[in-house]
Formats: structure tokens, C-alpha cells, sequence
């Protein structure tokens, strides 16, 4: 009968052991899995912000931009449209993506579209003086909080001459922003660039697929239709997108390791 019991009592402590044993391991792989959790963090303005459904189907680039990623990248678009660099940091919108942001984070910054508008003293800047000043504001607190700043010249608009070819909308906020990238050993993905590039391609014609041109009775938001050369579709979206994160393959930095290949 003692053996039965000694017997019994040994099964009872292996059983308990192997629970143990396997529940510390699930508690290190999950562990394991957390750490190896990437966060990106976006802040820009109506061209990168993400959109509800009724507003389809206009869509910002950085609703896209989570396709091209291993699932352990998690994307934060925390974009508003109609800010600029300034109006973004002094109505607070930056303060609260601040207390998110921790080591290791990246941060994408794409302002200009807004940072033009003379007339609006809420959000114009000078491209060679505030502008510079609130993009660098946004690249200093990233680091303070150990997270890793990466410039992103705005993207450009469908603005085509009468013979077809793309005119520069954005002066010199793009050189702007490329400059303080050089003063400042930040990271940047000159969007500006490769997307002239891209509607140069196209043409006058097909990017109107990439841009919010739809015709009329189509979508609920757009009884009229619409005939918009700086706000994207989906198709645009997408593109768009996919030019920043070819970008990042060329950047040198952990990030492009999460970039899921072609």
C-alpha cells in the first residue's frame, strides 16, 4: 500500500514539475515575442492620416503602409489632416505620440502641405527657419525618449503642365528637410522625389487612379464625384506606400530586417 502512495506521490510532483516547466516557458516565449515587437509611429497631415470607411475611398499612405511589414511591426497612425509641422506640435497632437514613444520606436515625419498656407499664421512656416525649428523639435524628443526619427519629404501633388509634364508644388520645403536630415544625422526618405518620379511615368491620365478622381454616384461621401490632385485612393495609397518602404531597405537601419520581401 506504501508503494502505491510513494508511487502516486511522485506522479502527483512530476505532473506539477512538467506544469511548471512549461508554464515558464510559455512566459519566456512570450516574453520573447513581446521584445521582438516593433512599433512605428506616424505624424504628418491629411496625405499620410488614415480615414474611416463612410470616406471612401480616400485614404492616406500611412494606412497602407502596415501591408509591407512582417506582422511584429504594429503601426501607430497618429497623422491629422490639415496640420502642418507647426500647428501639429503647439495644439498638443505631438505631446500625446510622445508618451507612446519608447526605445527603439521609429518615428516617420512628413510635414509641408500645410506648412505653405501664407495666410493661415496657425500653420504657415518659413521653409529655412520654423520649419526647420518644429521638425527638429519632433527629431530631438524621439531621441530623448531613445526612439529613432526618420524624415519624410512630403509627397507630391498631381500638378501636370499642358504638356504633361509635373510641376513642383512644394518649393523648398523638401530641400528644407533634407538639409536639417544632413545637420542633424537623421534618417530620411526623400518621398518628394520618388513620387515626381512615379507621376512622370504615369502621366496626366493614369495617376488620376492614384488620386481621389471619382466619378459621380459612385461613393456615398461623393455624391458629385471629385477631382482632387493632392488627396490619394487606395491604388494611390498603396503606391505611395510602397515607395516608403523601399526607401527603408536603403536607410541602413534594424527596421528594413520587418520589411517583407518584393
Amino acid at each position: 500500500m506504501s508503494k502505491i502512495w510513494i508511487f502516486t506521490v511522485c506522479i502527483l510532483f512530476s505532473s506539477i514539475f512538467l506544469v511548471l516547466l512549461f508554464s515558464d516557458n510559455s512566459v519566456a516565449l512570450k516574453y520573447n515575442q513581446n521584445q521582438n515587437i516593433v512599433h512605428v509611429y506616424l505624424i504628418g497631415d491629411s496625405t499620410v492620416s488614415a480615414y474611416k470607411h463612410k470616406f471612401a475611398p480616400k485614404m492616406g499612405w500611412g494606412q497602407k503602409i502596415s501591408m509591407f511589414f512582417y506582422d511584429q511591426v504594429i503601426v501607430h497612425n497618429a497623422a491629422v489632416p490639415g496640420r502642418s509641422s507647426k500647428s501639429f506640435y503647439e495644439e498638443g497632437k505631438f505631446e500625446k505620440v510622445k508618451k507612446r514613444l519608447g526605445r527603439g520606436d521609429y518615428l516617420f515625419i512628413q510635414f509641408g502641405h500645410n506648412d505653405a498656407k501664407r495666410k493661415d499664421s496657425k500653420r504657415y512656416t518659413d521653409p529655412h527657419t520654423d520649419y526647420k525649428i518644429y521638425l527638429n523639435k519632433y527629431i530631438a524628443e524621439a531621441r530623448e525618449k531613445g526612439a529613432v526619427p526618420i524624415l519624410v519629404t512630403p509627397v507630391e501633388r498631381r500638378n501636370f503642365s499642358s504638356d504633361g509634364i509635373l510641376i513642383d508644388t512644394h518649393g523648398d520645403y523638401p530641400a528644407a528637410m533634407k538639409q536639417l536630415a544632413v545637420e542633424e544625422d537623421v534618417p530620411l526618405i526623400d518621398l518628394n522625389a520618388k513620387s515626381k518620379q512615379l507621376f512622370n511615368k504615369l502621366g496626366p491620365n493614369n495617376t488620376k487612379q492614384l488620386f481621389l478622381w471619382v466619378e459621380p454616384n459612385k461613393y456615398h461621401h461623393f455624391p458629385n464625384g471629385k477631382r482632387d490632385n493632392t488627396h490619394l485612393q487606395e491604388l494611390g495609397a498603396t503606391k505611395i506606400a510602397s515607395l516608403v518602404v523601399k526607401e527603408i531597405e536603403g536607410l541602413n537601419i534594424p527596421l528594413e530586417e520587418y520589411v517583407k520581401p518584393n
